[in-house]
């Protein structure tokens, strides 16, 4: 377990993607610009037209569990951290109503609009390495040091 055992203060950032736009390099963007160093995903509501998503029985040496989606989904749900290495998740629906979730591989089309708030734990900072017990690189929770 990684974890810095006590809390941190937060800090909010709200932002809003348009139509077009990539969602996940888009947030990334918006991360380094800001120069966040432990951020993470409060919510978000939207709807993409594109999604490529890994399913949940995929592992490091079997990664092709991936679908891709088209079509017009609304975002019930985004969640994650959004260092460098970002580790996002995702719930869309359909039309009908029916969801699919899974791992943001990227392909996060926004359709008519994406609203994200971002929180940033102040006192931390995340990274990630890899973690031989589940061959992913894991999320490594440290106290921000000073620059």
């Amino acid at each position: 377990m990684s974890s810095t055992g006590g809390g941190s203060p937060l800090l909010v950032h709200a932002v809003r993607f348009g139509p077009g736009q990539e969602l996940l390099t888009s947030l990334q963007a918006f991360v380094e610009e800001k120069r966040l160093r432990a951020p993470f995903i409060i919510t978000c509501v939207g709807s993409v037209t594109k999604a490529t998503l890994r399913l949940a029985n995929a592992t490091a040496t079997n990664t092709n569990e991936v679908i891709h989606l088209s079509g017009r989904f609304e975002i019930v749900s985004l969640v994650g951290t959004l260092n460098r290495d970002a580790h996002v998740h995702i719930c869309l629906s359909d039309g009908e109503g029916k969801t699919v979730g899974g791992h943001v591989m990227g392909d996060l089309e926004v359709f008519t609009t994406a609203e994200v708030v971002v929180g940033e734990a102040v006192d931390l900072q995340f990274t990630r390495e890899l973690d031989e017990r589940t061959g992913f690189p894991e999320l490594v929770v440290q106290l921000r040091a000073d620059e």
